[in-house]
This record gives C-alpha cells, sequence and structure tokens, in this order.
C-alpha cells in the first residue's frame, strides 16, 4: 500500500482545509486521507428508478420524480413564512414545500421547465408533499456523471450544521480517488482471493464509494468486510499460538491415582458425552508443555462444577495445588458444599476463603498453604489478597469471569514463578459469534448438553390480570412440599419506586399466604449482608416456603426442592437475565414451572424476549437472539463494548462472514505461522502496517 500517500494528513485534501479537517477528526475520527477512505457507507439510495405522481406511497422511502413547477405561492404561517409550489406530472399534482432560504429559491425556480426532484414525501390534507427537496433541471440532470446507487455516509449534526453535507463528503471521496497518486495495493494472498471469488482490493474500494450497480456493490461489501474479520481473527489466533509458544506452564505429565479413583469408584452420576469432551480437551492442554488458557461455556446446571473438580485431580495428581474464584460468598459456599463431600471420599485437604472468615482460620489457611498440606482453596476476591501465597499453584479456576477485572485476574497469576493453568468458567452462553471475537485468543469448550434426569422448566406468560389463577398454583405446589421464588425487577434509576414495588407485592403475598401456614424469606439490596444470608439460609434448609427477591438470587442459589420461578415485570428484565433466573428452578428431580408475568403493555422487543422464553430453554439459542435485540456493546458489558469497533462488518449480521474468516485465518497460520510464504506477502505486509497503525487492542478488550 502506498502507505506514505495513505497517511497524509486529511487537511491536505483539496476542499478540507484545517477548520474542516479539525470537524472531520473530532466527529468522525478522520485524520488521514487512509482514514477517508474506509469511512464506509450506511446505506445507499437507488437513483435509478423515477416515480410517478400516482406511484407515491405514504412510507417514509426518498423517491425521485420528473414534473414540472406549474405555480409558486407564499404562505403566512404562525411562525414566519412557507414557500409552496405546485409540481406536476402527467398522472397528478403535489406540493414541494421549502421553510428556510425562500427568498433565494423563489428568485431561482423555473416554471413550466422539466426537473428532476428527489426527498422525502409527506401526505397531508389528501396531497404528497415533498420538503426542502433536493433539485435539479432534468437538461443538467442529463449532463451529469453520477453513481447509480447513491451513497450515504455517516454524519452527526455539528458536521450538517457546520456545512458538511453529504454531498461535501461525495466531493472529498471524488478527489481522493482521482488523485493518481492513489495507489491500493492487494491486501489479501491470490489464493485466498481465489478461492473465495472475491473482488480486488482497489474494485472494492471503488464499488462500496461508487457501486455501478447492486450486484457489485454486494461483492464489495464482502470483500471489505471479510477482510476486516480475517484481520481481526488472523491477530487473535496469532495472539494464542504466540501464548503457547512464550508462556510455559507446567507440563501435568500423568493423570494419576486421584483423578481415577473418583472417575472408577465415586462419581456421583454418569457424565455426559460432553463432560467427556470438555475434560479431555482439558486434559490435552494440561499435558502440553504450554499454558492452559481455556473459557468453559455451560448453561445453568450443565454440570460444569464436576469438570472443574476433576480438571483439579489432575493437579493435585501432579503434586500441585488448586483453587477456585468465584464472584460472590454465596457462590463460593455453594461451589465449597458441593465440593467438600467429593474431597472427603478422597481424603483431599480443601478450605473456604471469604471475607467473613475469622482471623484464627485465615492464620491457619495462609500457613497449610504455604506448606502445601492445603491442596484445594475456594473463595472470593479474598484469594487475591498479598497474604495468600500458594505453595505451588498449577490451576486457578475462575467462576463468571466477566465480575472480575483484568487486572484482579493477574494478581493470581503473580502468585507463582510460573503462571497457573487458567480455566475460565460461565453460565452465561455468549452467543459463538462473540465468543469468536471477545474470546478469540482463548481456547471454548462447551457442554452442550444437558445431565440425564433432568426435566425441561415450563415457561408461561400470564398477565397481571390471571394473579389470583397464579396464587392457587403455587399453594398446590407448596402443598406437595415445594418452594417458590417471586422476584421483582430492580432497576437503579428508579430504585425507590422499585423497593416500593417489592414492598408492596410482599405485602400483598403475606395477605394471600398467611402465618403460621406459610413462612415467607425476602432479600433485597437495601439489606444487611448478614440479614440476606439469614433469610437465604432460612430457604434453603426449607424453613421457609417463598422466597421474595431482587434479582440479588440471579446467580448462584441452588435449592433442589424449589420448583417454581415467578417473575414480576419480566418485560422490564433483558433475556440472558430471565434465562438467568429461571435457572435457579429445575434442580431437582421434580417438574419446574417458570411463570413470566406483565401488564398488558409491551413493546415489540418485550413481546419477542417473552416469546423466546416460552419457546425455548436452550441458553445459546437465547444468547443468539439477545445480541440482535440488543447488540455487541450492551452484551458484553461497558468494560468490553470497545471489542466491536468494526468499520463496515457487523458481528450479528455478518456472523456466516465471521466464521469463513477465522476458518480461513486458522488455515493461513496452520500452514505458514510465520507468514513467511511468498504468497502471504501481502498478507504479512497489511498485518504489520496494522499493528503499526491501527492496533488490534482498538477492537478487543
Amino acid at each position: 500500500m502506498n502507505s506514505n500517500f495513505l497517511q497524509t494528513p486529511i487537511e491536505y485534501l483539496k476542499g478540507v482545509g484545517p477548520n474542516r479537517a479539525d470537524l472531520l477528526k473530532k466527529e468522525l475520527g478522520i485524520h488521514t486521507f487512509q482514514d477517508l477512505i474506509h469511512l464506509f457507507p450506511n446505506r445507499y439510495l437507488d437513483r435509478t428508478k423515477f416515480y410517478t405522481v400516482n406511484e407515491l406511497q405514504q412510507s417514509t422511502a426518498e423517491v425521485q420524480i420528473i414534473g414540472k413547477i406549474t405555480h409558486i405561492k407564499t404562505i403566512e404561517q404562525k411562525r414566519g413564512k412557507r414557500l409552496v409550489a405546485t409540481f406536476t406530472d402527467e398522472t397528478g399534482k403535489m406540493e414541494l414545500v421549502w421553510f428556510r432560504g425562500q427568498k433565494w429559491i423563489k428568485e431561482n425556480l423555473k416554471i413550466n421547465v422539466p426537473y428532476v426532484i428527489f426527498g422525502r414525501v409527506n401526505w397531508f390534507n389528501n396531497l404528497f408533499s415533498m420538503p426542502h427537496p433536493e433539485m435539479e433541471l432534468l437538461s443538467e440532470y442529463e449532463k451529469g456523471l453520477r453513481p447509480a446507487m447513491q451513497p450515504i455516509y455517516p454524519s452527526t449534526e455539528k458536521l450538517s450544521n457546520s456545512g458538511i453535507t453529504n454531498r461535501v463528503i461525495n466531493t472529498l471521496m471524488k478527489t481522493l480517488f482521482s488523485d493518481p497518486k492513489l495507489d491500493l495495493p492487494e491486501s489479501l494472498s491470490k489464493n485466498l482471493l481465489k478461492g473465495l471469488k472475491l473482488l480486488g482490493k482497489n474494485d472494492s474500494l471503488f464499488n462500496i464509494h461508487f457501486p455501478k450497480n447492486n450486484n457489485l456493490l454486494a461483492r464489495a461489501q464482502y470483500r471489505l468486510k471479510f477482510e476486516e474479520l480475517f484481520y481481526i481473527q488472523l491477530q487473535l489466533l496469532q495472539k494464542n499460538r504466540l501464548h503457547k509458544l512464550k508462556i510455559k506452564g507446567y507440563p501435568f505429565a500423568q493423570v494419576g491415582e486421584l483423578f481415577n479413583t473418583f472417575y472408577n469408584e465415586h462419581l456421583p452420576f454418569q457424565l455426559t458425552g460432553a463432560q467427556k469432551r470438555v475434560i479431555k480437551e482439558i486434559r490435552n492442554d494440561l499435558g502440553s508443555q504450554a499454558q492452559m488458557n481455556r473459557l468453559l461455556q455451560g448453561d445453568v446446571g450443565s454440570g460444569k462444577t464436576i469438570v472443574a473438580f476433576m480438571s483439579m485431580l489432575i493437579a493435585l495428581d501432579n503434586d500441585f495445588q488448586a483453587c477456585l474464584m468465584a464472584p460472590t460468598e454465596i457462590l463460593s459456599v455453594q461451589h465449597y458444599n458441593g465440593l467438600l463431600e467429593w474431597s472427603k471420599q478422597l481424603k483431599i485437604s480443601i478450605s473456604l476463603l471469604t471475607g467473613s472468615t475469622t482471623t484464627s482460620k485465615r492464620r491457619k489457611i495462609h500457613e497449610n498453604l504455604e506448606n502445601g498440606s492445603l491442596k484445594i482453596l475456594i473463595g472470593t476476591h479474598a484469594l487475591l489478597e498479598e497474604k495468600v501465597k500458594f505453595k505451588n499453584l498449577g490451576l486457578a479456576i475462575i467462576d463468571e469471569q466477566h465480575r472480575f477485572g483484568v487486572a484482579q485476574r493477574s494478581k493470581l497469576w503473580r502468585k507463582n514463578k510460573l503462571p497457573p493453568h487458567i480455566l475460565v468458567m460461565t453460565a452465561t452462553p455468549i452467543p459463538r459469534t462473540l465468543a469468536m471475537s471477545v474470546y478469540g485468543d482463548l481456547d471454548i469448550s462447551i457442554i452442550d448438553e444437558m445431565p440425564p434426569g433432568r426435566k425441561d422448566i415450563k415457561t408461561v406468560h400470564r398477565y397481571d390480570s390471571n394473579r389470583l389463577k397464579i396464587f392457587r398454583f403455587l399453594k398446590e405446589e407448596i402443598a406437595l412440599g415445594r418452594q417458590v421464588y417471586i422476584v421483582y425487577p430492580l432497576i437503579q434509576e428508579s430504585e425507590a419506586l422499585d423497593y416500593k414495588d417489592l414492598m408492596d407485592g410482599y405485602a400483598s403475598i403475606e395477605r394471600e399466604f398467611p402465618k403460621p401456614n406459610y413462612q415467607i424469606s425476602i432479600v433485597h439490596g437495601k439489606m444487611k449482608p448478614a440479614d440476606k444470608d439469614f433469610e437465604m439460609k432460612r430457604f434453603v434448609k426449607g424453613e421457609t416456603q417463598i422466597m421474595v427477591a431482587t434479582t440479588v438470587i440471579e446467580v448462584g442459589v441452588d435449592v433442589p426442592n424449589a420448583s417454581v420461578m415467578v417473575i414480576e415485570s419480566a418485560e422490564r428484565f433483558g433475556l440472558s437475565q430471565l434465562h438467568q433466573l429461571r435457572g435457579r428452578v429445575g434442580r431437582g428431580a421434580e417438574q419446574s414451572y417458570c411463570i413470566l408475568m406483565t401488564s398488558h403493555k409491551l413493546t415489540a422487543d418485550a413481546k419477542t424476549r417473552l416469546e423466546t422464553m416460552v419457546r425455548t430453554i436452550d441458553g445459546f439459542e437465547i444468547s443468539e437472539v439477545d445480541l440482535k435485540l440488543r447488540g455487541p456493546g450492551d452484551l458484553m458489558g461497558t468494560q468490553q463494548s470497545g471489542v466491536l469497533n468494526l468499520r463496515i462488518a457487523d458481528i450479528v449480521r455478518d456472523s456466516e462472514i465471521l466464521k469463513v474468516a477465522r476458518s480461513y485465518a486458522f488455515q493461513v497460520l496452520r500452514e505458514d505461522p510465520g507468514l513467511e510464504d511468498p504468497e502471504n506477502r501481502p498478507i504479512r505486509s497489511t498485518y504489520s502496517q496494522l499493528v503499526k497503525y491501527k492496533n488490534i487492542w482498538n477492537y478487543i478488550s
């Protein structure tokens, strides 16, 4: 690529100058010629079709019409005046309207001369009108040089107000593309171009800005989307490869006695095929010379804990320690209780370290960790404290990692001479397309199969008017000895209002389920942690039949006896949150239910969310719908929304192109890891330019 010319500051382009350059930099991030070339249109107007007045529809589309102005008048209105022209063709008449610049327009309009007009039409008083049309004499239009598909570029209010209109950007593009110094060498290899039948670089950029027809435009878009996603994947895969080459891990040479004893004598249930596959992937990682960096995804209840425990046993069999870090005390206690039984059977020492561990217990834990007699440590952020020193930590497992910052995680790495192997677990199903981009440098394992014997949770949507029926149903379930969750939304902005909803709801449930026949727990954000714990424990022990709560219970309460989840104002929850909440029931052998309560007033998006929940319990399918509704930034949370600063591709709509790009990037690196083959020279030089001028980490958190 003629990189010197392309790196020319934008103020040196004819028609820009210092003031416009300043605006382009601030508003659109355009600093150089290269940035301008990569300002891709949002959409295109098809200027090949002409409408007649009698074909017009009441829609928001832009149309162009040939006709004549037969009459002009100025009409007084409450504020100022408007200029109205009668515009006719052989099929009918309409009005053209101007609210600004009337004097100049009136002086320049020609009566009874053919014009081409273009703009959006409104339907008013049984007549179509077009405010502030673009106009050109037919004679001029026929002489003019213009693309059939007119590009519309991203803009901002500030740009429009400062006179940098779409037409101006169009003109700047023409100026740049007609400069003889503009030379865009190919950035993909001949093999890729041939294998995928892609347009060349020059043709693609020309047709994205000046498309000759729809077909060339589609091919240009495909080529540029592929290229963008290909280089992101190339850099992620390269990062993963170098990580494995550079960052050595402890090789766990053997799968020894603890693992085999547990597998052969103590497995509480048959492992699913998916669990076996994932354990095998983890075993291969741990046995290699490189540090494991793996993401384990599995829906709520898919059996990640046992996979984590068996991975720990491999570390212990090789004389290393293991730890598991969870984001909340409740969750870490639950993990600890889950692993305690199995550890006792194998006579393995295991401890729990959280904020509420007593000082004397802490001292003991610190001591046993350092002398190596404590093998497994479960805990919260408390594991990250300076005082916590391991004798030889071999495996660190992190649950729900999106709740820990990068800096927090790296504290774990530093507790050793060599970094421990890392297994990150999440029950939030990340759509495959997003996982490929956000966690593209991690190896990904998915448990996509539920343990046998689990019944699917029945999900229904009911309106507030059915409340009495719902209460009857809850009483029937409680009579069978089951427990019930009733969850209220908590949305920060309206905390006081939500608190009131929760308390009103609690009061009406107390009336409907009176003591001493029924006992009710309540948990919300305004309570002291000790009170919350007390209430949670009562419910876990079965002393209360109903738990009224805000979303505090979203992650990690495991009560196999709870069989009904009622979600109040379900329209106010996001899809992934609804799915997480539903996962709190259905943990025992009984049939479980999730009831989504809403008012009758629902937005289209809310309807889609509720319909999806009723239709499927597959977390991955739900996350794909969520991604389409919310967009990638929202899904990853703010800290990772920078992840998708894409110029032309769209992670959701272009997921198929993403898969193709990733598989080709993988193939290129497998065959030529150093990109040294002469065939890959264009890829190598583009790759080094990218790293030099626009680092991939702008895309990836």
